[in-house]
């Protein structure tokens, strides 16, 4: 075959002897663009791969892990909430309000196709540099493309985006990070799985009509970018929530039936990827009859029905005998639905096209034995010239208390999920705005579920073990502040190019963290995804290792708020501050540095932490928690007091003043609605304390920084919304 062909298939030379050797000949175009599909980076995780076996991934509450669409753990009394995190980060730089929508499209059919009604959504976004006038204008662009998108898919489809969060940073500036999370509940036992088995079972398609948006999606995804990537906007897909609230609904009606084996969203790579995935589960093979699926453009070839990314599209193996009550049941929701194949024993993938055979491949090589690659690793060359940075404050504290307040990655979000409907379904206990983890109640069983979402890409850029174990502790201290036990994660793990060494040490790194962070925690990994080769014009992105954290309280009235309130007697501090400002967001506004080294986790300390805010919040000794973030005690005390519309006199104690700017992990500020009890309860914890001060109605006092309750969130909420313009 012409070189140029495979090399546009983004097929390296031996891949391609690999594939002269599965099929024992020379593929045709149809079976070089499925198994070039199936062996991208998106789809097979060849680079990764290796460095994602070892994570932990069970423990009692866990009913299913990584495998399947989506992850599952037990909420109590019979019921499971499914959820998974995914990127849609190249897709949303081309084109930000299809790209973010299909994100959020993609991912709410990776939880209800798992049998699970979708109940939340969360997200994660990266932009660059709003500042600089060479780029500000389409960064904001890009901010309220994709915001416009996740907004307007999710909203439509009636879930709720409860929470997320938004950083801004020169290393996104030509490759932007949107992350799309997803949880839905269902009876454990009304679990469904993508499998298709069974000789002379049915296949059917079901969901909407398939078109050429979409085609070469999952290659796409598999590449960098550089100024020649401008013109990739059919690799992007198109969403309709509208037909998507449809399907979701008719196959939520088809799972009470016991009419299927199983059942498989058409995500990356589309009919491709469902179909072998689906037969490669079970080691069956498969006849699909390409000429019968629903096509929405005329004069539509195998190769692009087989490689389509349309949306909103379902792949059914039902039981023989029942293909009809599944069809019904879609045109009833007045979607396509039609047989397009049936299972075989053969295990090879049958491909015909008005009766002649047109593609003939073996699925277990494909599916299950996709290559994988050991790419060089080398630590990166910065780390050394970054690790003897200390940080001094050469400005007084009320000024940098001011510049930090107003920075980008520390404002008011209100723009972003103003924009989101976060209280339809009507389970909404704490969402987005409300600062920490956001929260619903499960009515069928009466818990709080509690989450939350975690990125920061500077402590991964300064450390990429530590700073991934820092994610995963964060986000489970969000979770905790919240009043909820952390169960499980999720995973995004964002990174440059596996083809340089660099990035991928960076990545071994990460999941090195991750995997300690969760061993330690007991929080097990059960889903997940990998966005690599997140590149423009070979400058890679931070280490961005997005971590998605669930937990559950039994009472879902014992949710825990995240800013004070008159019922605040006390502020503590819980937890030590060791003076480190490796990484801290003030370092980079105020010195332009992204640098130092990071102290490890203290694993024990935060597990001791964790127990003691649930405890507490269920003796009811705590009026408010919430985890000490970017900008140290000073933003976050800071955001506090602003959601409260309340002032603070507090003193920090510390000997150099600039500590309240530190970051520091494993610390919460409280609220203490009873400060004897809290005094006496806490003496049982190995944890050290210090009391901030109080409430008042006027002024937010911190040691030497004084100002108005009225200017404070003057800045606090207005100047996001300013950059924006």
């Amino acid at each position: 075959m012409d070189k140029e062909i495979i090399a546009r298939h983004k097929l390296s030379d031996e891949e391609y002897e690999q594939i002269l050797n599965i099929l024992g000949r020379e593929p045709n175009l149809l079976e070089l663009g499925v198994i070039s599909a199936m062996w991208s980076e998106h789809c097979s995780y060849k680079s990764s791969k290796k460095y994602l076996s070892g994570f932990p991934t069970k423990a009692p509450w866990v009913v299913q892990g990584p495998g399947e669409n989506a992850g599952v753990i037990d909420i109590g009394k019979g019921m499971g909430a499914v959820f998974k995190i995914e990127s849609h980060n190249h897709p949303s730089f081309i084109e930000p309000f299809a790209g973010a929508a299909t994100g959020v499209g993609g991912i709410l059919r990776d939880v209800f196709t798992m049998g699970a009604r979708v109940v939340l959504g969360l997200n994660s976004l990266k932009f660059g540099n709003i500042h600089d006038e060479k780029i500000a204008k389409h960064q904001k662009y890009l901010v309220k493309g994709v915001v416009k998108g996740i907004s307007h898919y999710g909203n439509c489809m009636g879930v709720p985006t409860i929470g997320g969060e938004c950083a801004f940073d020169e290393c996104f500036n030509g490759n932007i990070l949107v992350n799309a999370f997803a949880l839905g509940t269902c009876k454990i036992k009304d679990i469904f799985y993508a499998k298709a088995q069974g000789v002379g079972n049915p296949v059917i398609y079901v969901g909407s009509k398939t078109g050429r948006d979409g085609l070469g999606g999952a290659v796409m995804a598999s590449d960098s970018f550089n100024q020649a990537n401008k013109n990739l906007r059919p690799t992007v897909q198109i969403g309709d929530p509208f037909t998507q609230k449809l399907l979701m609904e008719a196959c939520l009606e088809l799972f009470k039936t016991d009419y299927i084996i199983g059942i498989q969203d058409m995500g990356a790579a589309g009919l491709t990827s469902s179909s072998f995935e689906m037969a490669g589960r079970t080691g069956s093979g498969m006849r699909l009859f390409l000429d019968k699926t629903p096509m929405r453009e005329e004069g539509m070839t195998p190769y692009e029905l087989m490689l389509s990314e349309s949306q909103e599209r379902m792949l059914i193996c039902a039981k023989k005998g029942c293909e009809e009550k599944v069809i019904k049941i879609f045109k009833k929701w007045e979607l396509d639905a039609a047989i397009i194949g049936e299972v075989s024993d053969t295990g090879k993938m049958e491909l015909f096209w008005h009766g002649n055979l047109v593609g003939l491949i073996p699925i277990e090589p494909l599916s299950q034995k996709a290559p994988i690659l050991n790419r060089p690793i080398a630590k990166p060359k910065y780390l050394e010239e970054i690790q003897n940075y200390q940080f001094k404050l050469k400005i007084p504290a009320q000024e940098a208390f001011e510049k930090l307040l107003a920075n980008e990655n520390v404002s008011d979000k209100a723009y972003i999920y103003e924009q989101f409907d976060s209280s339809v379904q009507t389970n909404t206990l704490k969402s987005d705005g409300a600062l920490g983890a956001s929260c619903i109640r499960v009515k069928e069983n009466g818990c709080l579920l509690s989450v939350a979402i975690e990125c920061n890409s500077r402590l991964n850029y300064v450390d990429p073990k530590i700073g991934a174990s820092a994610a995963v502790a964060s986000a489970g201290r969000k979770v905790a502040c919240s009043g909820a036990k952390p169960l499980a994660i999720s995973d995004c793990l964002n990174y440059g190019n596996p083809q340089n060494p660099e990035v991928m040490w960076q990545f071994a790194m990460g999941c090195e963290g991750i995997k300690q962070a969760c061993a330690k925690l007991n929080t097990p990994v059960v889903s997940g995804n990998v966005s690599l080769y997140n590149e423009t014009d070979k400058i890679s992105i931070f280490p961005s290792p997005t971590i998605a954290c669930a937990g559950v309280n039994e009472n879902a009235n014992k949710v825990l708020k995240s800013f004070f309130s008159k019922n605040t007697q006390a502020i503590y501090l819980i937890g030590d501050t060791k003076g480190n400002f490796s990484g801290s967001l003030i370092a980079k506004v105020l010195d332009q540095k992204v640098a130092g080294k990071l102290d490890e986790i203290d694993f024990g300390k935060e597990l001791t932490l964790w127990d003691f805010l649930f405890k507490a919040n269920e003796l009811n000794l705590l009026d408010c928690a919430n985890s000490v973030g970017i900008g140290g005690i000073a933003i976050t005390l800071a955001k506090m007091s602003a959601k409260a519309n309340l002032g603070i006199d507090a003193k920090s104690y510390f000997n150099d003043e600039s500590f309240i700017f530190e970051e520091s992990p494993t610390r919460v500020i409280v609220g203490v609605k009873n400060e004897v009890q809290f005094l006496e309860f806490i003496k049982h914890f190995n944890l050290k304390i210090n009391k901030l001060g109080n409430i008042n109605e006027k002024e937010f006092i911190l040691d030497n920084i004084k100002i108005s309750l009225d200017k404070l969130q003057e800045i606090y909420f207005k100047k996001f919304e300013e950059y924006l313009g």
